[in-house]
Formats: C-alpha cells, sequence, structure tokens
C-alpha cells in the first residue's frame, strides 16, 4: 500500500524531525527517516529497479574498462615480445613503464577529477573522464609499432596509457559521488557494490576477447605462419573497449546535476570565520524533509536512481541561486582544508586512504604479474608455436578470473548490508593474508591443484573484502561538499600502491624470490585490517546529516 506523501506546505517539524545526531560519526549514525519506510517495501537491497540498473549502466562502464585495461595489458605485453623482440622477453623497465603507466595516470585523474567535481559540480565534469578514456584508448591503438624503434613503440603506448590512466582515475571518484548522492541509504552499499563489480565483468570479459581474437588468427598465424599478425590482435583486443565507452557517453554527458548535491554546496559557508547561521541548517534539514516526502512517493512507484532527481528537483524547485553557487565556490577550499584539520575527521580520511594503499600493493602485484600464477598452474604458454603458447596463457587467465574474481564480488552485493562494510573489509583482509601466507609458505611444493584452489580463494577474498569496500567506504562516510575529493584522495593512495608493485615486484622477486614477495604482500594485508579500525561503520549512515549538526554545534558555541 503506498504511502501519502505530504506537500512541502504540509510539513510540519514537530512531527518528524529526527533525532540529532552525534556529532562524532564513529559513535553514532544518523539514520534517514526515508530508511525506515524502505523497510516497508519488503524488496532486498541487491534487487534492483529498472532506474537504478539505468545508473549501474551509466556509472558501472568505467569500471568496466578500468579491470579490462588491467586485465588485457598482460597479454597484450606477451604480444609485444613476438611483434617487436622476436619471442624475447621485453626491456624491463620499458616493461614496468608500460604497466604502471595506467595507475599513474589514475592518481592524477583521481585527485584532478575529484577536486574539479566539488568545485565545478558534477555536471560540470561527468563524462569528461570518458571522453579523456575514448581518445586516449585510440591513439593506444594508433601505435607505429612498424615505422619507430621497438622501444620507442612501448613508450608510445607507455604514454599514451598514462592519459587513459588519468580518465579511468577519474571515473572513481565521479561514479561514486554520481551513485551515493542517487541511492537511498538502505540501498546504497548493495548499489556502489554493484557498480565496483564491473571490474569483476571487465576482467571475464577482457579473457574471452583475448580468447576469441586469437581464435580468429589461429590460421594466419599458426598454418600460415604469420606470427607479425599478432600486432592486430591486441589492436583489435584494445580497441574492443571503445564500444562500451561510447555507448554510455551520451547518458553521462546529460546526466542533470544531483538536488543534494546543490543544496549541500551551500551548508557550511564561512566555518572559519563561524558565520553559520540556525537558518542555514533549518533550512537544509527542513529541505531533507521535503526531499525525503518526494523520494517516498517515488518508492510508492518503484522508481528510483535517476528518476527520484527529477521529482526532488520539483520538491525544491528554486535550487540555487548563481551567487550563492559562487560564494560556495569561493569558499570550498577552505572549508575543506578547515573540515580535515580536525582529527575526527582526517582519522577517516588517513583510515580510507591508507587501507586502500595496502590492499592495492597485494591486489596489483598480484594481478599485474599472473605470469608468476599461469606458471605454477602450468598455463604459462612455455612452450609450442607462438599461437599456442599465447592461447594456452589466455585459458589460464579465464580460469583465474572465473574461479574467484567475479563470485568475490556478489558475496559482497549479497551480504553488505547485512553484514556492514567494516566487517567485511576487516575479514577480507585477514582471509586474502591466510591464503598469501600459504602461498608463501609453500610456493614450490604445493600441488597444481593445491594452488589454483589457493589462488582462487586469495581472489575469492579480494573482491568479497577490502577490494569492494575500499572503494564504498569513500563514498558514504564524508559529507557531499567534499566528497569526491577525499574519494579521490583514498583513490589515489591506493594506485600509489599499485604502481609501487608495478614497478618493484620484478626486481624484489629476483633479488628475494617469489614467495619472499608474498610475504610482504601479507604483511600488507595485515596492516590494512589494521587500519581499517580507524573507520566507522557506514552502514546506514548519513554523512550529511552529521556534518550539519557539526555546524549547528560549531555555532552553539561560538565557533
Amino acid at each position: 500500500m503506498a504511502h501519502p506523501s505530504p506537500s512541502s506546505s504540509d510539513y510540519s517539524p514537530d512531527q518528524t524531525t529526527p533525532t540529532p545526531p552525534t556529532a562524532n560519526p564513529t559513535h553514532r549514525h544518523h539514520h534517514s527517516n526515508l530508511e525506515e519506510y524502505e523497510e516497508l517495501t519488503g524488496r532486498p537491497p541487491f534487487v534492483l529497479t529498472y532506474t537504478e540498473i539505468k545508473l549501474l549502466g551509466i556509472a558501472g562502464v568505467g569500471f568496466f574498462l578500468d579491470a579490462y585495461d588491467l586485465f588485457i595489458i598482460n597479454p597484450v605485453a606477451t604480444m609485444l615480445q613476438y611483434r617487436l623482440y622476436n619471442g624475447h622477453s621485453l626491456p624491463t623497465g620499458l616493461e614496468g613503464f608500460m604497466k604502471a603507466g595506467a595507475n599513474i595516470g589514475s592518481v592524477i585523474g583521481q585527485f584532478g577529477f575529484g577536486f574539479a567535481a566539488d568545485y565545478f559540480g558534477r555536471k560540470a565534469v561527468y563524462g569528461k573522464e570518458l571522453m579523456l578514456i575514448i581518445f586516449a584508448t585510440i591513439m593506444c591503438i594508433s601505435d607505429p609499432t612498424g615505422d619507430i624503434s621497438p622501444s620507442s613503440a612501448l613508450i608510445w603506448l607507455a604514454v599514451w596509457r598514462i592519459i587513459l590512466g588519468i580518465g579511468v582515475g577519474g571515473d572513481y571518484p565521479m561514479s561514486a559521488s554520481v551513485t551515493t548522492e542517487r541511492a537511498r541509504i538502505r540501498r546504497r552499499g548493495a548499489l556502489l557494490a554493484y557498480i565496483f563489480s564491473n571490474q569483476g565483468w571487465g576482467s571475464l570479459v577482457g579473457s574471452l576477447v583475448f580468447m576469441i581474437v586469437l581464435l580468429c588468427y589461429k590460421h594466419t598465424m599458426d598454418v600460415e605462419g604469420h606470427t607479425s599478425k599478432v600486432d592486430g590482435v591486441w589492436r583489435i583486443c584494445v580497441g574492443l573497449s571503445l564500444v562500451p565507452a561510447f555507448g554510455t557517453l551520451y547518458q553521462r554527458l546529460r546526466l542533470p546535476e544531483s538536488t543534494r548535491f546543490e543544496e549541500m554546496r551551500k551548508v557550511g559557508r564561512h566555518v572559519e570565520d563561524g558565520d553559520v547561521g540556525g537558518d542555514e541548517i533549518a533550512e537544509l534539514k527542513d529541505k531533507k524533509q521535503v526531499n525525503e516526502s518526494a523520494t517516498e512517493k517515488e518508492v510508492s512507484q518503484e522508481s528510483s536512481g535517476i528518476e527520484v532527481e527529477g521529482a526532488l528537483t520539483q520538491a525544491v524547485p528554486h535550487g540555487v541561486s548563481k551567487k550563492e553557487a559562487i560564494d560556495a565556490k569561493s569558499d570550498h577550499f577552505k572549508e575543506f582544508f578547515h573540515y580535515f584539520s580536525e582529527w575526527r575527521h582526517l582519522r577517516i580520511l588517513l583510515g580510507t586512504s591508507i587501507s586502500w594503499f595496502l590492499l592495492d600493493i597485494a591486489f596489483y602485484g598480484i594481478n599485474l604479474n599472473q605470469n608468476v600464477v599461469l606458471q605454477q598452474i602450468k598455463f604459462d604458454g612455455s612452450s609450442g608455436t607462438p599461437w599456442h603458447r599465447l592461447f594456452r596463457i589466455s585459458i589460464g587467465n579465464l580460469i583465474i578470473t572465473a574461479l574467484g574474481f567475479v563470485p568475490g564480488y556478489y558475496a559482497t552485493i549479497l551480504t553488505i548490508e547485512k553484514l556492514g562494510r567494516k566487517w567485511i573489509q576487516t575479514q577480507g583482509f585477514l582471509m586474502a593474508a591466510l591464503f598469501l601466507g600459504v602461498l608463501a609458505g609453500k610456493f614450490h611444493t604445493l600441488s597444481t591443484a593445491s594452488f589454483v584452489v589457493c589462488f582462487a580463494f586469495l581472489q575469492f577474498f579480494f573482491n568479497f573484502g577490502a577490494n569492494s569496500t575500499t572503494f564504498i567506504v569513500p563514498a558514504e562516510v564524508f559529507p557531499t561538499k567534499f566528497r569526491a575529493a577525499a574519494h579521490g584522495m583514498s583513490a589515489a593512495a591506493g594506485k600509489a600502491g599499485a604502481i609501487i608493485s608495478a614497478l618493484a615486484f620484478n626486481q624484489l622477486s629476483k633479488k628475494l624470490g617469489t614467495p619472499a614477495v608474498l610475504w610482504i604482500f601479507f604483511g600488507c594485508c595485515i596492516g590494512g585490517a589494521v587500519f581499517t579500525q580507524l573507520l566507522p561503520e557506514s552502514k546506514g549512515y548519513d554523512p550529511d546529516a552529521v556534518y550539519a549538526e557539526e555546524l549547528a554545534e560549531a555555532k552553539r558555541r561560538g565557533r
């Protein structure tokens, strides 16, 4: 039965105002009244509506492309051995630079797009990162391998992969913010997990594309002996990522600004001078109640996401004036640094950043160097013709992806609103550490079957754990005004860990041995579990309500 939704004129603070939350988010969480209404619908958080599926398609493509690119660079590097170096290994330094290129760019993109999204607004920035991805991909597949030296061809690819990485990195804070600001609190974690699960599909599709394109070239390469035609294989594999990118570009460019962002950007101006008026806080709370009422009406019609934004815009027709927007921009950076100068906020940023950094050292250390794993499971393509070697590698990659990558993401989706983010992240780190310890201690003695099982569990708990939640938590614990920048900083810390792994793994493996490097990854996972304890549980948490209460408290104290 649909509940009637009161108009703004029917609103009575005495009837619906929630109990004010404490200013410290580590002790109390603010739960929206809407959450109680959502409980009445009886629909599990992981069951999406049509408009949530639309939002998933628009926001999820960046993570699909991120994983697709992460996967595809390993077989591309192998194919370039045959195209440029007659089957011999690529120069170590250039190979590391090429593999790390996208992650180097990601750090720039996460910082830049994160701050730009908070300063200029989501609508002004969203879609530009996808345009950058498209342009850089076109330049990557235009690599003139036959006209320049082999080393120059690798440098060309590495440089354009840095540009590609800027776009991919920008997608992290952009899609996280766009999704969070359109999600209902009870379903927010599941929807964000769905968005990030596109990484699993990107890896799976990448391995299938590699296998299918190779099969198409079997006669040319294996029968006719034209090994140089492998140049066409890697260009097709990389170029096919343009299909989903072009498919969602128009939708991103026309996505409207979120009402939550427009309203929240006005709150907290002149915090440093203590010029926060009680009327401003009351106005926020009033509009929050009106917005919830408008959203309830849409819930009763089984609608959400993008369509809800239309209802909210109608509920608050005046929006944000041009002067208010200019004032909000002029004070934005001062407010940002003031907010994170307080330990209660800084500790959360440190928790999201350091746990993501430690995760990506281990996660990317494993996944950017899958040749080590393929050697252990006898799918490294160490014998046979060039085509048979490449095809055997493609089978090994498919096994690795299917066993652990995709299932782990969906375990997170199904359980995140029950178990909570902090619990999933902590157990994910600890279980990943367990299986890394087994691999490190028994690296040379595990049977092939045992190695495959252990590695599959490792991948499962990376994704039913920190690889999912390190993306989700920063999108939930920071206020809308600072969300994109704080998420971008957290993600950039993660990519810094990925860069370290990409550049140092091979060197350390040669000097210390692979088991020693796996023990380093073991230590990173234990450290990640420790730093996770700095974080609050973000299930049901409304950071905007907490931020408004903190400002009101600061005003009462005369700050």
